[in-house]
């Protein structure tokens, strides 16, 4: 059984918006992973804060890459975007658990999800985000459709 999801077409301003938006990350990844790859001072120094060895560099960097070409590709980019999800999650504890800040990673999530948002219709379709039902929306299984603080969708409630 195959469900269908119906989605509107991406405006031209909300798919360049979101190019943007997902581009701001995979070029922070890939700036991060080509440190990872040199290794200057600060990195190392970086890897002995975070208690991490800096054998681990190559290994991060390369699944740094990994994710962000999985992101970009846009038949798989739904699965890039769960990928340095969970990557970033990774960095958020490992800032978190040495008392450093931790929002560059919280960042970088939000602009990952933020831009796909933005340029994919089936993820737009997946989490609507919308006041109210639609004019034409049906009466389904018996229940009118009533508005997030429980009271029926009316004319009069439209006019205030």
């Amino acid at each position: 059984m195959q469900s269908v999801i119906q989605s509107a077409p991406v405006s031209k301003k909300a798919l360049w918006a979101g190019r943007v938006l997902s581009t701001l990350p995979v070029l922070m990844l890939l700036m991060s992973a080509t440190m990872k790859f040199v290794k200057p001072p600060p990195v190392v120094e970086g890897f002995a804060h975070l208690g991490l060895p800096e054998a681990l560099a190559i290994g991060l960097g390369i699944l740094e890459l990994a994710c962000a070409a999985v992101y970009v590709i846009p038949q798989t980019c739904v699965l890039g975007a769960i990928l340095l999800t969970g990557y970033l999650g990774g960095a958020t504890l490992a800032h978190l658990r040495v008392g450093d800040p931790f929002w560059m990673p919280v960042i970088l999530g939000a602009l990952v999800w933020g831009g796909l948002f933005l340029r994919d219709p089936r993820l737009r379709a997946l989490i609507p985000l919308r006041r109210r039902p639609p004019q034409h929306a049906t009466i389904a299984m018996g229940q009118a459709n009533e508005a997030p603080d429980g009271q029926a969708w009316d004319q009069t409630r439209e006019a205030a």
